[in-house]
């Protein structure tokens, strides 16, 4: 009789051993993926603010004028900027006499 009991619970502990690996072999999975989606998340954050830093600067702007563009860029006024939300619907021909 304690050899049944005692075989039952080895036993018993083998499939609670079986049942807590799988579950915590998928919660370091989880782990992983979020991980990796952070890491990708501040890659993206850090270019983004770099990309903001360098372009909000006017005084940046006005040395890339000088440096790459050779004066070709010019000024306009935020309302002259047309928003574009469909290409299917853009009239070139207006755009153009608009400049």
């Amino acid at each position: 009789m304690i050899r049944i009991i005692f075989v039952s619970i080895i036993l018993m502990l083998i499939i609670s051993t079986t049942f807590i690996k799988s579950h915590t072999k998928k919660l370091e999975d989880k782990i992983f993926l979020v991980r990796e989606n952070i890491n990708y998340l501040n890659s993206v954050m850090e270019l983004v603010q770099l990309e903001h830093n360098y372009l909000s600067n006017p005084e940046t702007l006005l040395r890339f004028n000088d440096m790459y563009f050779e004066d070709k860029l010019n000024y306009t006024l935020r309302e002259n900027i047309i928003i574009i939300d469909d290409l299917n619907n853009l009239n070139l021909k207006k755009l153009k006499l608009n400049e």
